[in-house]
């Protein structure tokens, strides 16, 4: 398990030394990368944007917004992303749940024990831990690891752990990997396709601004170099870590 640990510390070194900070998620609101973390459920992003540029252009795209929307309203807004009626009902859910247990408040919300505050999220209907670690990471700033398809991906190539390992061991694999990390801006690192949040991120602790930088390259890195089909390991960052027999594919 040690080792492991050891190549996923070097995994991230290689990704951030070549890319830079990726400040992920993309989002003008905190609101924002919660309704994108349900509308992204089973669906590609390209969908997603789509549903979100509707409920902005109808100024639902809010606690407020999601609140005063009926729900017939707000499942054609959100029809783009697909299964619209689930996921309209599940940001109503999470509305009505804000406003009985924190007043309506995702600053009251934020403010509970990250452990506790997952534990809350996963109760609800239709959120599972990647959509719970995606809200609490990249909307509220807690340091909870997002563990998703291209990390898996980018894993089982590796042969650090099986495609569907469980979830709670990738997840805690990468916290104990990433425990005391800290980020050393690289001289001239850029991106290859950036994707900037552009709301100011809460205060948050150091191990939740390496999580939300490991995460986010990671997943450059699989829609870059390392897609379902036909891999281009050559070009990728990764390469020169890859085990002796090569990527499984």
């Amino acid at each position: 398990m040690l080792r492991r640990e050891a190549e996923l510390r070097k995994y991230f070194t290689a990704l951030f030394a070549t890319w830079g900070p990726q400040d992920w998620w993309p989002a003008h609101t905190r609101f924002e990368v919660i309704a994108g973390a349900y509308l992204t459920q089973n669906t590609a992003w390209t969908n997603v944007e789509k549903a979100l540029a509707q409920l902005r252009g109808a100024r639902a795209l809010s606690v407020a917004g999601i609140r005063r929307t009926p729900l017939p309203r707000l499942e054609q807004l959100v029809r783009p992303a697909g299964y619209f009626r689930q996921k309209a009902q599940r940001l109503k859910t999470f509305v009505e749940w804000l406003d009985r247990r924190h007043g309506g408040s995702l600053a009251r919300m934020f403010a509970q024990p990250t452990e506790k505050l997952r534990a809350a999220l996963l109760e609800l209907h239709g959120v599972g831990p990647e959509t719970a670690d995606s809200i609490l990471l990249y909307a509220g700033g807690h340091p909870s690891f997002v563990v998703d398809a291209y990390t898996r991906r980018i894993l089982a190539r590796h042969r650090i752990l099986p495609e569907h390992a469980p979830y709670e061991q990738i997840r805690d694999l990468f916290q104990r990997a990433l425990a005391g990390v800290t980020l050393v801006l690289p001289a001239g690192a850029r991106p290859p396709a950036p994707l900037r949040r552009k709301f100011s991120a809460p205060a948050v602790a150091p191990a939740a601004e390496v999580y939300n930088e490991c995460h986010a390259l990671l997943v450059q890195a699989a829609k870059h170099h390392c897609p379902k089909k036909k891999p281009d390991c050559a070009a990728c960052p990764l390469q020169p870590l890859l085990p002796p027999a090569g990527p499984r594919v």
